[in-house]
């Protein structure tokens, strides 16, 4: 199935880079496949070949492969829809339950984001009515229902399966496409924020009804389903919320100003003074007063690990780093701070450095904004006559 075509901002993926293998880049969009799905691959694998031979293990194999073929093309259907409007991705992973891309944002405009959730199902579609095709002028009968997946012929089955994906992934549930296909219409009459909690709603009904049935007839894989929906639309939901609430507000409103920085001169043992005397754990480095990098607490141990305490700090700086300004968009800068797994980012106006932008920062204006929203209105004044 096809797990998530969007970032979770919230940081709770299920897949990580750290476990994947490059499979290659094609349409400029690195391609990666998870380990879990080699361990997946092998188990299947050795199951079949223990059971039924070695040719019935190749073919269950390349069947898998073919699926998951289908699969990669319906995350290139998401990225390239979403390439249209300026967006990119920034890589595709295989996992056993299905594949990820990892757009960099959210489309602000409802029907960009249905167009881009839709995008994906329609490539099934297209593979769907393709083997169908084939199918038709060779001739062949329509199978009974298979007892499993070697009977009925590769073709048959990859058919069978790409009408399931359309099916599954078109459920009006997060983190299915149907979810945000649902959420865009709503979008489309009402605030954002209010659409996701109403569709996030509706995902999480679902996934009680997907408990009852997976009690009830003991199809025990409705239960993952429903474990899975139930926490997409609660991600969703939170997200949407914290979207609202940092609406309008720019770095510069949460920006921190009162803070140590290094200079390329410094240490590595100097750092870890500063680190222990105080409340920073990575510091912005300046030359001559320009901002030249970041240096973050891990840089500081791997650096000490390296045997040498007193190189300085230009050795080990990030000269890389993203960095952000005052006036862009609060809630963007979140995203490139999470998508840019650093602590902190450089605030620079006219090219010097202003302040830092942290996570803690941003949660911590969040919490404000929510207890704003959340205050109640005094009673009035009583009038006297």
């Amino acid at each position: 199935m096809d797990e998530a075509a969007f970032p979770c901002r919230s940081g709770s993926v299920l897949f990580t880079m750290k476990w994947s293998l490059k499979l290659g880049r094609l349409w400029g969009i690195d391609v990666y496949l998870h380990v879990t799905f080699l361990l997946f691959l092998s188990w299947v694998g050795y199951a079949t070949y223990a059971a039924m031979g070695v040719g019935a293990a190749l073919s269950i194999l390349f069947l898998i492969v073919s699926l998951f073929s289908c699969v990669l093309l319906h995350e290139y259907g998401h990225a390239l829809t979403a390439r249209r409007y300026g967006i990119g991705t920034a890589d595709i992973t295989l996992l056993p339950i299905g594949g990820v891309a990892r757009l960099e944002r959210m489309p602000s405009n409802p029907k960009q984001e249905l167009l881009v959730a839709v995008a994906g199902p329609a490539v099934n579609v297209v593979i769907a009515a393709v083997i169908g095709i084939i199918l038709l002028f060779r001739g062949d009968p329509i199978p009974r229902q298979p007892a499993n997946l070697l009977e009925g012929g590769i073709l048959w089955n990859l058919l069978r399966m790409n009408l399931v994906m359309i099916v599954f992934n078109m459920l009006p549930a997060f983190p299915m496409d149907g979810g945000r296909v649902l959420r865009a219409a709503l979008a489309m009459r009402m605030p954002f924020a209010k659409a996701t909690r109403t569709a996030a709603n509706i995902g999480q009904g679902m996934a009680v009804i997907f408990v009852l049935l997976g009690l009830l007839y003991g199809h025990f894989m409705l239960l993952f389903i429903a474990f899975f929906v139930w926490i997409g639309a609660s991600n969703e939901a939170e997200d949407a919320e914290e979207s609202s609430l940092l609406s309008g507000l720019r770095v510069r409103d949460a920006m921190v100003t009162d803070y140590r920085r290094l200079t390329p001169d410094d240490t590595a043992q100097n750092t870890v003074q500063l680190i222990l005397q105080g409340w920073q754990a990575d510091f912005p480095v300046v030359s001559d007063g320009e901002y030249v990098g970041i240096v973050t607490r891990q840089d500081v141990v791997t650096a000490l690990e390296a045997g040498n305490p007193l190189q300085p700090v230009a050795n080990f700086m990030r000269i890389d780093a993203l960095h952000c300004g005052p006036e862009d968009d609060l809630d963007a800068a979140l995203q490139t701070l999470r998508s840019s797994h650093l602590p902190l980012l450089p605030v620079l106006g006219e090219g010097r450095l202003i302040g830092l932008l942290t996570s803690e920062n941003i949660l911590e204006a969040l919490m404000f904004r929510r207890a704003l929203s959340q205050r109640i209105a005094p009673p009035p004044l009583p009038v006297t006559a």
